[in-house]
C-alpha cells in the first residue's frame, strides 16, 4: 500500500499525475465497435441468377465477410439489364457510398462509356475497384450440326451464322463485332437476351446458332460440360494472347489478325476493346465510398481468394482464379478511356452506336 506520509508532497503529485495518466490512457485506447459489425453488405449483381458472375458473386459472399472487421453477411442481390449497365448505374448514381453495397459487372461496361452510350451514367474512372477474380479471355464457339467448322467456313459462308447477346457490351457482341473489323468476316447479332442461361437455350432450341463468352464461363458450368460431352458444339476463336490449354486447337484472335493483315488502327482497337480480358469478374464499390473503408474491402477480397474453403468450392466448380488487385484495375481504366478519337470512332462504328 503506497504510503502518503512518507512521500514528500512533490512525489504524491508525480504518483497521482501517473494514476490519472494511466486512467485517461485507458479510456483513449478503448476502440469502437468496427463499422462493419451486425450490419449487412449487398452484392450487386449486373446478371440473372445462374450464370457465372452470380456463381462467382455468390462464392465470394460466403467468404469475403468473415475478412472484414465485425464479420458481416453479404447477399447477393441480382440487377440484370443491358449487359449490366443498369446495375452499374445504380451503383455509381443511387447506392450509398458507405461500404455496404457493391457490385458486380460485366467486364466489358467500361465501353459503354467509351462510345458514349446515352444510357450511362457513371464514370469508371471515379468508382472505387475492389478487385478481379481472373483474367477472362473470351471463346467463340458454335453449334456442331452448322456448316461452320473453322473461322474460315463463317468466312467464306453466303449467309452469315445467326449468334446471341445480351446487349452491346457483352463479352459475345464484342468479339463478334471484333472478328468483323478484324477478320472483315459477317456474322447477324440478335441482341436483347437477358443473360447467359438464357442465350444458352436459345442455342439448343436453334434460334441462334452461336455465341461469344468468357472462357472460363464456358469451361467452368453448365450445360457445357453436357454440350462437349455430346459434341454439341465447336470451337471457333479464342482472344487471349495464348492458346488456352483447354482449347488448345483453336486459334486466338492475335494469330487470325496476323494471318488476315488486320491494320493497326484496327488492332489497337481490339486491343482496347478486351482490355476487360485482364480483369474478369470484377467488383466495385461506388465513387464516394471512404478510402478507409475501400481499403477494407481490398484486404478483405485478397484474403478471401487465398482461403482454402473457397478454393476448394472454385475448384469443384472448374474455376480458375487468377486475380488482379483493385489498384491494377483503376490503372487499366484511366489507360483504356483516354483513346483518340479515331479509335473511339472505329469502336463506335462496329458497336453500332
Amino acid at each position: 500500500m503506497f504510503d502518503w506520509k512518507r512521500c514528500s508532497s512533490r512525489s504524491a503529485r508525480g504518483v497521482l499525475l501517473l494514476a490519472v495518466l494511466i486512467g485517461a490512457s485507458g479510456v483513449a485506447t478503448a476502440q469502437p465497435a468496427p463499422f462493419f459489425q451486425g450490419k449487412t453488405i449487398r452484392l450487386v449483381v449486373g446478371s440473372p441468377p445462374g450464370g457465372f458472375y452470380d456463381l462467382a458473386a455468390r462464392l465470394l459472399a460466403r467468404h469475403m465477410g468473415k475478412y472484414l472487421p465485425g464479420n458481416p453477411e453479404i447477399i447477393v442481390q441480382n440487377m440484370p439489364g443491358a449487359s449490366s449497365l443498369v446495375a452499374t448505374n445504380y451503383i455509381y448514381s443511387v447506392a450509398k457510398g458507405d461500404g455496404l453495397t457493391i457490385g458486380m459487372p460485366l467486364s466489358y461496361i467500361y465501353l459503354d462509356q467509351l462510345t458514349g452510350k446515352p444510357e450511362v451514367k457513371f464514370d469508371v474512372r471515379k468508382l472505387s475497384w475492389i478487385g478481379a477474380l481472373d483474367k477472362t479471355p473470351a471463346i467463340l464457339f458454335i453449334r456442331s450440326d452448322t456448316p461452320y467448322r473453322t473461322i474460315e467456313d463463317v468466312a467464306k459462308a453466303k449467309e452469315p451464322p445467326k449468334c446471341g447477346a445480351s446487349g452491346t457490351s457483352s463479352a459475345s457482341n464484342i468479339l463478334v463485332r471484333a472478328l468483323e473489323e478484324a477478320l472483315g468476316i459477317k456474322f447477324t447479332m440478335v441482341l436483347g437476351y437477358p443473360g447467359g442461361s438464357e442465350i444458352d437455350l436459345a442455342i439448343e432450341k436453334g434460334e441462334i446458332v452461336c455465341a461469344g463468352m468468357t472462357l472460363y464461363a464456358h469451361f467452368g458450368r453448365e450445360p457445357f460440360g453436357t454440350w462437349h460431352k455430346k459434341d454439341f458444339d465447336r470451337h471457333l476463336v479464342q482472344t487471349g494472347r495464348k492458346r488456352d490449354p483447354r482449347a488448345a486447337s483453336v486459334p486466338t484472335l492475335y494469330e487470325l489478325m496476323d494471318k488476315y493483315k488486320t491494320p493497326d488502327i484496327s488492332r489497337r482497337m481490339i486491343q482496347v476493346m478486351f482490355a476487360g480480358d485482364e480483369y474478369g469478374h470484377p467488383m466495385i464499390a461506388p465513387p464516394e465510398t471512404p478510402p478507409d473503408r475501400v481499403r477494407l474491402l481490398r484486404e478483405a477480397y485478397t484474403k478471401a481468394l487465398k482461403d482454402t474453403a473457397l478454393l476448394a468450392e472454385a475448384k469443384k466448380s472448374n474455376m480458375e482464379l487468377d486475380p488482379s488487385t483493385g489498384e491494377e484495375q483503376e490503372a487499366i481504366m484511366k489507360e483504356v478511356i483516354n483513346q483518340p478519337p479515331e479509335v473511339v470512332q472505329k469502336i463506335k462504328k462496329l458497336m453500332g452506336e
